[in-house]
């Protein structure tokens, strides 16, 4: 192997702990599973790097890039080619006494594994197996791995490092081809896919095998997750959701992993953005994200081409239900579950406890309050046994204003009505910048 030795260790861990920050599909959700009590190290099922599992303990992965040495030169990425940026690779071993010696000290109780491509994919991904694999059988460590399959690697290397990970996956990069030809021409959609089918039916044809054999081992038992960069290309929201949709539908994903676009490289086909990363943006994608996998909604029901982005001042379902009222007001004590999932303010697990309460008796507000609705948002939209919480208007104008009003107290019944203005609401909108209210507008 060629790889660098003259760093010491913790230089090495500092450029490329540094250089797996802008890699944010890293999440240790989706998995449980005890140690054999023969290694050392479990599993807990839990959320992103820094997270709380369900019994209250903070869970932290070690976060990082095996090589930030790289044959392809994307022109976003920082560790791309042309960059004359301090390079470095850690060998097999140096992951795992880095893995464990954290682990050692309650530091971590996962990995999350990355890579460049260091002479070819096939030969960056025989460096991944090999540390994955003194790992588990070596240094016998049973906690949580998520590690990258890269794209153009030998089928039986992904295989073979997908039976030692909990998780795996493979970078979408950008939302479209037309994107990745552009910004990163090295790569191709196709061979993206690939090994994301490939994940996809290894892993179905894995829950057969544990059918009929409880000890078979598991192949990527939390799933795979994917990123796209959001903003270095000129997709608009209805396009990025739609790509994640059938990522969803057609690969079983996960998870879709959303990264704001931070320009760490001067090139004239990237933008520049003036007003920096659109983490506004970002967040209104994962709001959305939410509604397609937990609230039954679908991406043609949010935007269309019609209207291909979303408003950046209201979350995504209090766009919808404003666009919808005819769907208005819910009467709480008779909707069914996914009736109530499409009320602002209501949750899954609120809606859950709205049903179970209901088989006691009649809810009022207060019950409500108790099961966690967000009363700020879904006053607006309900109604408990025919009547409203306060003499509400269900207009656009009117219930607009006062969600954007509505970081203070609760509504009450002061509230005045007028036609909702764009030369007068200097308390609404006189902090948010002019560009932003043209572009929710």
């Amino acid at each position: 192997m060629q790889i660098a030795k003259e760093m010491d260790l913790y230089t090495k861990l500092n450029i490329l702990t540094d250089a797996a920050k802008y890699d944010v599909a890293c999440t240790s959700s989706g998995v449980d599973r005890k140690g054999s009590g023969k290694g050392m190290g479990n599993c807990t099922a839990a959320g992103i790097c820094h997270s709380f599992s369900a019994d209250g303990r903070c869970i932290a992965l070690l976060k990082i890039l095996f090589t930030n040495e790289c044959i392809f030169d994307c022109k976003y990425c920082m560790n791309r080619s042309s960059n004359d940026v301090p390079r470095t690779s850690f060998t097999p071993d140096e992951v795992c006494t880095l893995t464990m010696e954290f682990y050692r000290r309650n530091y971590i109780e996962g990995l999350f594994l990355s890579s460049g491509i260091l002479k070819n994919p096939g030969y960056t991904m025989e460096l991944l197996y090999q540390t994955l694999y003194k790992l588990r059988h070596e240094h016998h460590f049973e906690g949580y791995i998520h590690v990258k399959a890269i794209p153009g690697a030998p089928q039986e290397l992904i295989t073979r490092t997908g039976f030692l990970a909990d998780r795996m996956s493979v970078n979408l990069e950008l939302p479209t081809a037309d994107s990745l030809r552009k910004l990163a021409p090295h790569k191709t959609r196709k061979k993206i896919l690939a090994p994301m089918r490939q994940v996809q039916l290894q892993t179905q044809e894995n829950k057969h095998e544990l059918m009929l054999f409880r000890n078979a081992p598991q192949f990527v038992p939390a799933g795979q997750s994917t990123q796209m960069i959001i903003g270095a290309t000129p997709e608009n929201d209805y396009q990025i959701l739609s790509v994640a949709e059938s990522l969803y539908q057609k690969f079983d994903l996960k998870r879709v992993f959303y990264s704001a676009f931070v320009p760490v490289n001067e090139d004239a086909m990237l933008p520049a953005l003036p007003g920096g990363p659109p983490l506004l943006r970002e967040h209104r994608l994962y709001q959305a994200d939410w509604l397609l996998r937990f609230y039954g909604f679908q991406t043609q029901e949010l935007l269309s081409e019609k209207r291909p982005n979303f408003n950046v001042f209201l979350d995504p379902k209090c766009d919808w239900a404003l666009s919808h009222l005819e769907h208005f007001p819910v009467e709480i004590n008779r909707a069914d579950y996914y009736t109530l999932l499409r009320v602002p303010g209501i949750g899954p697990k609120s809606a859950r406890r709205i049903l179970y309460a209901r088989k006691s008796g009649s809810l009022d507000f207060p019950d409500l309050k108790k099961a966690g609705v967000v009363l700020k948002r879904a006053v607006y939209f309900i109604t408990c046994s025919g009547r409203q919480m306060y003499p509400l208007r269900i207009e656009e104008d009117t219930i607009l204003r006062n969600l954007l009003q509505s970081r203070g107290p609760a509504p009450s019944e002061t509230l005045t009505y007028r036609q909702l203005s764009l030369f007068d609401d200097d308390q609404i909108f006189g902090s948010i910048p002019d560009k932003l209210l043209q572009a929710g507008a």
